[in-house]
Protein backbone atom coordinates (compact mmCIF):
# COMPACT_ATOMS: atom_id res chain seq x y z
CA UNK A 1 0.00 0.00 0.00
CA UNK A 2 1.26 3.26 -0.90
CA UNK A 3 1.83 6.10 2.12
CA UNK A 4 0.85 9.07 0.26
CA UNK A 5 -3.31 9.79 -0.44
CA UNK A 6 -4.47 10.62 -3.14
CA UNK A 7 -6.74 13.26 -3.06
CA UNK A 8 -10.57 12.64 -4.32
CA UNK A 9 -13.40 14.76 -4.35
CA UNK A 10 -17.08 13.25 -5.23
CA UNK A 11 -20.79 14.24 -5.13
CA UNK A 12 -23.42 12.22 -3.44
CA UNK A 13 -26.91 12.80 -3.48
CA UNK A 14 -29.47 11.90 -0.27
CA UNK A 15 -32.04 10.50 -2.49
CA UNK A 16 -35.77 10.28 -0.85
CA UNK A 17 -39.28 9.19 -1.48
CA UNK A 18 -42.34 10.85 -0.54
CA UNK A 19 -42.34 8.27 2.35
CA UNK A 20 -39.23 9.52 4.14
CA UNK A 21 -37.20 6.42 3.13
CA UNK A 22 -33.69 6.87 1.99
CA UNK A 23 -31.87 5.22 -0.88
CA UNK A 24 -29.00 3.35 -0.08
CA UNK A 25 -26.69 1.08 -2.00
CA UNK A 26 -24.75 -1.98 -0.63
CA UNK A 27 -20.73 -2.15 -0.83
CA UNK A 28 -19.89 -5.39 -1.55
CA UNK A 29 -16.58 -5.16 -2.96
CA UNK A 30 -14.29 -7.84 -3.78
CA UNK A 31 -12.30 -8.20 -0.40
CA UNK A 32 -10.39 -11.85 0.53
CA UNK A 33 -10.91 -11.02 4.46
CA UNK A 34 -15.37 -10.90 3.71
CA UNK A 35 -17.13 -13.93 3.26
CA UNK A 36 -18.36 -13.69 -0.73
CA UNK A 37 -21.70 -11.63 -1.08
CA UNK A 38 -21.47 -10.12 2.23
CA UNK A 39 -22.61 -6.19 2.15
CA UNK A 40 -19.47 -3.81 3.94
CA UNK A 41 -21.53 -0.87 4.76
CA UNK A 42 -24.30 1.06 3.13
CA UNK A 43 -24.26 4.50 1.42
CA UNK A 44 -25.82 7.09 -0.53
CA UNK A 45 -25.27 7.24 -4.15
CA UNK A 46 -22.67 9.19 -5.70
CA UNK A 47 -18.92 9.30 -6.73
CA UNK A 48 -15.80 10.90 -8.42
CA UNK A 49 -15.85 14.54 -9.98
CA UNK A 50 -14.53 14.32 -13.60
CA UNK A 51 -11.85 17.62 -14.96
CA UNK A 52 -13.93 20.31 -15.64
CA UNK A 53 -16.92 18.76 -13.91
CA UNK A 54 -19.30 20.68 -11.55
CA UNK A 55 -20.08 18.69 -8.26
CA UNK A 56 -23.77 19.40 -9.21
CA UNK A 57 -22.85 17.56 -12.69
CA UNK A 58 -21.15 15.40 -11.41
CA UNK A 59 -24.08 14.10 -8.85
CA UNK A 60 -26.62 13.96 -11.54
CA UNK A 61 -23.85 11.65 -14.01
CA UNK A 62 -23.74 9.58 -11.06
CA UNK A 63 -27.61 9.74 -10.29
CA UNK A 64 -28.22 8.42 -14.25
CA UNK A 65 -25.25 6.05 -14.15
CA UNK A 66 -25.75 4.10 -10.70
CA UNK A 67 -29.13 4.13 -10.40
CA UNK A 68 -30.82 5.03 -13.73
CA UNK A 69 -32.14 7.99 -12.70
CA UNK A 70 -32.50 11.09 -14.88
CA UNK A 71 -32.59 14.73 -13.34
CA UNK A 72 -31.46 18.48 -13.75
CA UNK A 73 -28.67 20.09 -11.57
CA UNK A 74 -31.39 22.15 -10.20
CA UNK A 75 -33.53 19.41 -8.71
CA UNK A 76 -30.79 19.26 -6.20
CA UNK A 77 -30.91 20.53 -3.12
CA UNK A 78 -27.92 21.93 -1.16
CA UNK A 79 -24.72 21.03 -0.32
CA UNK A 80 -26.37 19.73 2.88
CA UNK A 81 -22.65 17.80 4.51
CA UNK A 82 -19.51 17.95 3.70
CA UNK A 83 -17.51 15.03 4.83
CA UNK A 84 -13.71 14.03 4.69
CA UNK A 85 -12.81 10.46 4.63
CA UNK A 86 -8.98 9.01 4.46
CA UNK A 87 -8.75 5.12 4.37
CA UNK A 88 -7.44 2.58 2.48
CA UNK A 89 -9.16 1.01 -1.15
CA UNK A 90 -7.28 -1.62 -2.46
CA UNK A 91 -3.62 -1.06 -1.83
CA UNK A 92 -4.10 3.22 -2.42
CA UNK A 93 -5.15 5.55 0.77
CA UNK A 94 -7.75 8.35 -0.38
CA UNK A 95 -8.24 11.17 1.42
CA UNK A 96 -12.02 11.57 -0.16
CA UNK A 97 -13.41 14.99 0.21
CA UNK A 98 -17.35 14.38 -0.29
CA UNK A 99 -20.71 16.91 -0.95
CA UNK A 100 -23.76 16.16 -0.50
CA UNK A 101 -26.77 17.12 -2.23
CA UNK A 102 -30.70 16.07 -1.27
CA UNK A 103 -32.76 14.96 -3.91
CA UNK A 104 -36.73 14.78 -2.36
CA UNK A 105 -40.41 13.01 -3.33
CA UNK A 106 -38.27 10.58 -5.88
CA UNK A 107 -40.74 7.76 -6.80
CA UNK A 108 -38.37 5.05 -8.64
CA UNK A 109 -36.95 2.18 -9.94
CA UNK A 110 -33.51 1.73 -9.78
CA UNK A 111 -32.03 0.38 -13.02
CA UNK A 112 -28.00 0.86 -13.05
CA UNK A 113 -27.00 2.98 -16.60
CA UNK A 114 -23.52 2.90 -16.87
CA UNK A 115 -21.51 1.14 -14.14
CA UNK A 116 -17.53 0.89 -13.64
CA UNK A 117 -15.77 -2.46 -14.13
CA UNK A 118 -15.66 -2.85 -10.73
CA UNK A 119 -19.10 -1.74 -10.04
CA UNK A 120 -20.12 -4.31 -12.06
CA UNK A 121 -17.70 -6.71 -10.43
CA UNK A 122 -19.15 -5.92 -7.01
CA UNK A 123 -22.80 -6.44 -8.03
CA UNK A 124 -23.82 -4.00 -4.87
CA UNK A 125 -27.67 -4.36 -3.68
CA UNK A 126 -29.61 -1.24 -3.16
CA UNK A 127 -32.67 -0.55 -0.90
CA UNK A 128 -34.76 1.96 0.59
CA UNK A 129 -34.66 1.98 4.24
CA UNK A 130 -37.16 3.45 6.21
CA UNK A 131 -36.37 6.11 9.60
CA UNK A 132 -36.62 2.77 11.76
CA UNK A 133 -34.95 0.42 10.40
CA UNK A 134 -32.18 2.83 9.86
CA UNK A 135 -31.80 3.13 14.03
CA UNK A 136 -31.62 -0.93 14.29
CA UNK A 137 -29.62 -1.36 10.68
CA UNK A 138 -26.43 -4.09 11.94
CA UNK A 139 -24.76 -2.66 8.80
CA UNK A 140 -22.62 -0.35 9.05
CA UNK A 141 -23.78 3.12 7.24
CA UNK A 142 -22.20 6.01 6.09
CA UNK A 143 -21.85 8.26 6.99
CA UNK A 144 -22.40 6.57 10.73
CA UNK A 145 -24.52 8.91 11.96
CA UNK A 146 -27.06 8.79 9.07
CA UNK A 147 -30.07 8.52 11.26
CA UNK A 148 -29.94 11.46 12.94
CA UNK A 149 -28.50 13.29 9.62
CA UNK A 150 -31.45 12.52 7.71
CA UNK A 151 -34.32 13.17 10.46
CA UNK A 152 -32.61 17.00 10.27
CA UNK A 153 -33.00 16.75 6.24
CA UNK A 154 -37.22 15.49 6.76
CA UNK A 155 -38.06 18.46 8.70
CA UNK A 156 -37.78 20.23 5.18
CA UNK A 157 -35.75 22.09 2.80
CA UNK A 158 -32.42 22.80 3.68
CA UNK A 159 -31.84 26.77 3.94
CA UNK A 160 -28.91 26.98 5.77
CA UNK A 161 -24.53 26.20 4.94
CA UNK A 162 -23.38 22.76 4.79
CA UNK A 163 -23.13 20.61 7.82
CA UNK A 164 -19.44 19.51 8.29
CA UNK A 165 -19.86 16.39 9.40
CA UNK A 166 -16.75 14.03 11.49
Amino acid sequence: MTDRPVQRTTARVVVLDPAGRVLLLGARLPDPSVPPGEVLFWYTPGGGVEDGESLRAAAVRELAEEIGLVVEPAALEGPVWLRRHVGPFGDQVFDTRETFFVLRDVVHEVVPGALTELEVLADEPHRWWAPEELLTATDDLVPGDLPALLAQLRTGPWTGPPRILS
